[in-house]
């Protein structure tokens, strides 16, 4: 069975019926790539749509990119839990969806332990809401 990949973006300006539309014309192993994180949510619907596909979703700059993620919230929630903001910004997109695929940049060995240890972090309901508000 051939794979392949498409670039879908909430910046694309896509409607439902054409995301529906892309949607339905794809293979199983097909993935989906866009900007998601816990501050730019634009793609809820799509994150949940592929889940119920089982399609890999793949979030691009999921600590935020060129502009970091920077809340008091994400901050309060990782002091809480002994994390670091970073790990908790992926534990919940590893949480969010059981077909997120990470892929966070990393500038140093220690910085990819850290990521790493993202996968093992979890996050208990009350966080999860907290952070829910942030990209709402």
């Amino acid at each position: 069975m051939a794979s392949f990949s498409v670039v879908l973006s909430a910046g694309d300006g896509m409607d439902h019926e054409v995301l529906d539309s892309v949607i339905a014309s794809t293979l199983e192993d097909e993935s989906r790539r866009s900007l998601y994180n816990l501050a730019n949510r634009g793609d809820d619907e799509l994150v949940d749509r592929c889940a119920e596909e089982n399609i890999a979703y793949a979030s691009f700059f999921p600590l935020g990119g060129f502009n970091p993620l920077q809340s008091d919230i994400l901050t309060h929630v990782a002091t809480r839990l002994e994390a670091t903001p970073q790990q908790v910004a992926l534990a919940w997109l590893l949480q969010r969806s059981a077909t997120t695929v990470l892929i966070p940049g990393t500038s140093s060995v220690a910085h990819l332990h850290g990521n790493v240890a993202a996968a093992d972090l979890k996050l208990p309901a009350d966080a999860v809401a907290e952070l829910d508000t942030i990209g709402r």
